[in-house]
């Protein structure tokens, strides 16, 4: 996630360096032809200004569905972490006087709830997810996991079973089983949703009649004003190519929240804070430090 302050222009001018490029040598070839009065390349100015009228709102609207997706994806993220703290806050709830057992029971259920929004947070980048969790889980329960091609999915199994244990030992009563169980729910809903938002792919076509719009804008707009500017057409059009281009760099960016790239949501940093709230509640003395930024973005 991109901060505030401190974004850097050479990090925004990088995403559109290559039409940067193309559109410049293109305006200045214009400029060099009519200045040398080889030809008359003048057009109305009517033709770009219908081009720019309507990519200004193919764009409009690309920049807001790409926005919900993300806002969508942060929506969830948010409702993880609520839902984490309220599995662990349920079980210290539920079954505080049921003896010595169950200190090794909120370890290993606190842990594994964090191990799961590390390794879905991994998961969703396309990143390997066994080494994101440590220490979390156990031996056995890693040898588990790697039978299994979503490991998020695995890990809330393994906190069912644990809840039917619980359930089994009559150290929660039914009613605080569904409860629990409800919770587990909402956590694979989450799941459910940010790997739908992963995998559904924006409309190519959609993209390609966008792009291909801006490219017929920015070259149209030259020859006319070429004739009333000269070369001074050129910083001009750069500027507008810019401007047009930056605007759909980030509607890409906003639609794809889970690309590791500075403009995900802040995954790991969210999992960062459920590591802390989660060992906190437990009573763990020692706990990491939230995660640092990495100079103008946040991972």
């Amino acid at each position: 996630m991109l901060l505030r302050n401190g974004i850097p222009l050479r990090f925004i001018f990088r995403q559109i360096r290559l039409e940067l490029l193309l559109v410049t040598l293109f305006v200045v070839i214009i400029g060099v032809i009519d200045e040398n009065k080889f030809l008359n390349l003048a057009i109305p100015a009517t033709v770009p200004t219908i081009l720019g009228t309507a990519i200004s709102l193919l764009l409009a609207f690309r920049t807001n569905q790409g926005y919900q997706r993300w806002w969508e994806a942060r929506i969830v993220w948010g409702a993880i972490v609520n839902d984490s703290r309220t599995l662990i806050r349920q079980l210290l709830a539920f079954t505080h006087d049921h003896g010595d057992y169950l200190p090794d029971l909120y370890r290993r259920v606190a842990h594994r709830q964090i191990a799961f929004c590390y390794a879905l947070g991994n998961s969703l980048r396309g990143m390997d997810t066994l080494p994101a969790i440590g220490g979390l889980i156990d031996t056995e329960e890693r040898s588990l996991l790697r039978r299994h091609d979503n490991v998020p999915n695995a890990l809330l199994q393994l906190h069912g079973d644990d809840l039917a244990e619980l359930l089994r030992r009559e150290w929660v009563n039914p009613y605080q089983q569904v409860q629990l169980d409800d919770t587990l729910r909402r956590l694979c809903d989450s799941m459910g949703k940010c790997e739908r938002i992963k995998n559904t792919v924006f409309p190519s076509a959609y993209n390609i009649i966008i792009v291909l719009f801006i490219y017929l804008f920015v070259f149209s707009l030259p020859f006319a004003l070429v004739e009333s500017f000269g070369l001074g057409q050129i910083p001009i059009v750069i500027v507008v190519a810019a401007a047009f281009f930056l605007i759909e760099k980030s509607a890409i960016y906003l639609q794809d929240p889970f690309e590791n790239r500075p403009t995900d949501t802040p995954m790991t940093a969210i999992a960062r804070t459920i590591d802390i709230n989660l060992r906190q509640m437990i009573g763990e003395g020692e706990v990491p430090e939230k995660l640092p930024a990495e100079g103008f973005y946040l991972m």
